[in-house]
């Protein structure tokens, strides 16, 4: 990622604060119209506090965007968790068009197609790490679920 697109993360997340609810409702509701097979993943699941744990993981990454190294080991973790609920490598580009749709829809006019590229990046490099993630060992995966 660019020192701009870094920039550019941290600007625009700063709109999304003050409507994140309002943007998690949109990006499930998205996700499971893209993908309605992805629902039964989320059949035990409070969606409030599901919603709450996805804006404290983007918050988490946007705070660390210019030092990712030390979010890798949480990454990490949360791949192995989401491999462990039944998402599968392919999900990812789902969700990423999810979140990319949310943050267009939320957004607005701070929206543009830098803001896109910038966005798409960030998703990218995560999605990156959580998926070689789950290529670890057996134990490590077992371990990371607990």
């Amino acid at each position: 990622m660019t020192p701009r697109q870094k920039d550019i993360i941290h600007e625009t997340w700063q709109c999304v604060i003050p409507i994140g609810d309002t943007a998690a409702k949109l990006f499930y509701d998205r996700l499971f119209e893209i993908d309605s097979s992805l629902k039964p993943l989320f059949a035990n699941t409070d969606l409030s506090q599901q919603r709450m744990k996805l804006l404290k993981s983007l918050n988490d990454i946007v705070d660390s965007i210019d030092n990712l190294e030390a979010l890798l080991p949480e990454v990490q973790a949360l791949g192995r968790r989401h491999l462990a609920y039944g998402v599968r490598d392919e999900n990812y580009d789902t969700v990423g068009a999810a979140l990319l749709w949310t943050l267009e829809q939320g957004l607005g006019e701070a929206w543009s197609e830098e803001a896109a590229e910038a966005w798409a990046a960030a998703y990218a490099l995560i999605a990156e790490v959580m998926v070689d993630a789950t290529r670890q060992p057996d134990e490590a995966i077992a371990r990371a679920a607990l």
